[in-house]
């Protein structure tokens, strides 16, 4: 029996050597989803709706951990000092990737260094909305009202965020005085829209939308070059005189750096056959998002274009951030 046991024994390891490597490589343990804002807004949304169609592929659960708070750096510090290089993925947007490094005199991230991009995951049109006791139709009423107040605050999903640097934009196009008040993501900025508490803001669709649509808030303008499909009847700013005015919100998938090469390209397939399925396709247009599919490469091409082009905006504005 001790002989037949050993027999059977080296049989299962010379079987398994076999095996494709694919299989071996298979993996049970959950996916750790980090998202620098709090649940509720078009950040988690996004994740949660991508993170599903992905586990899905990968045959392994991806749980989302939010960690709102200091313009995504909290959850920025916390993905670069992991050292779980092989179970963790992190939502690194505009604010990551493109403004904190020009805000900040000091990250507790390096944001060219600590990640290494998986893919993008969506562009988020910014509409002007203003709470229900704002008197304007419109964007030309808006800025008539507007400039009777001795400054006007406005709402962001927080310090940095492209919410907040699109208002700046706004602000000096414009020539309002405005009041930043900064939350801890789209989520309460909205509710506190809705309450009257702040006036307006630059929000995300993904935000916004369903409010839009229910009364709850009004829109006056969308801060793209076209109007939205979902949402054509609201026109562009440019259209009601804004002239070049264009502002996205945009988010990409990142790993911590030191990930393996096999794990970066598994998600990047699992990724983009994400987006391109029908549940993801069909939540992203209920929230008013375009997708943004391609490879690691170009979303690095991208985020080193909007560094450079915001990058510009924050030091002629002379905004830095402790």
């Amino acid at each position: 029996m001790k002989n037949l046991s050993r027999r059977t024994l080296l049989a299962v390891a010379a079987a398994a050597a076999a095996l494709p490597a694919s299989l071996l490589a298979q993996d049970a343990r959950p996916i750790e989803w980090v998202v620098g804002y709090a649940a509720g807004g078009g950040s988690d949304a996004v994740a949660r709706t991508v993170a599903e169609a992905m586990g899905k592929a990968l045959g392994q659960p991806i749980v989302i951990n939010n960690k709102p708070g200091a313009a995504t750096n909290i959850a920025a510090a916390y993905v670069a000092n992991s050292k779980d290089t092989g179970h963790m993925l992190f939502t690194a947007d505009f604010a990551t990737l493109a403004a904190n490094p020009w805000l900040f005199p000091k990250l507790p991230y390096n944001a060219e260094k600590d990640f290494i991009p998986v893919g993008m995951l969506a562009r988020f049109p910014l509409l002007l909305v203003v709470s229900p006791n704002v008197p304007a139709k419109n964007f030309k009423e808006f800025l008539a009202w507007a400039k009777t107040q001795p400054t006007v605050n406005y709402a962001s999903a927080g310090v940095g965020s492209p919410h907040h640097l699109a208002t700046e934009l706004f602000r000096e196009r414009t020539g309002l005085k405005l009041q930043h008040v900064a939350y801890r993501g789209a989520a309460p900025a909205v509710q506190d829209l809705m309450g009257g508490q702040v006036p307006f803001g630059l929000i995300d669709t993904a935000s916004v939308q369903q409010y839009v649509a229910a009364g709850k808030l009004r829109a006056l303008g969308v801060a793209s070059p076209a109007r939205l499909a979902t949402m054509p009847e609201i026109p562009t700013l440019a259209e009601q005189g804004l002239a070049d005015f264009s502002a996205y919100a945009w988010q990409g998938l990142v790993v911590p750096a030191g990930t393996p090469a096999e794990t970066v390209a598994k998600y990047s397939k699992a990724l983009q056959a994400a987006l391109d399925s029908t549940p993801v396709k069909a939540r992203f247009q209920t929230l008013g998002l375009e997708a943004l599919p391609g490879t690691p490469q170009q979303m690095a091409t991208y985020t080193r274009q909007e560094r450079d082009r915001w990058g510009k905006l924050v030091q002629s504005a002379g905004i830095k951030l402790d």
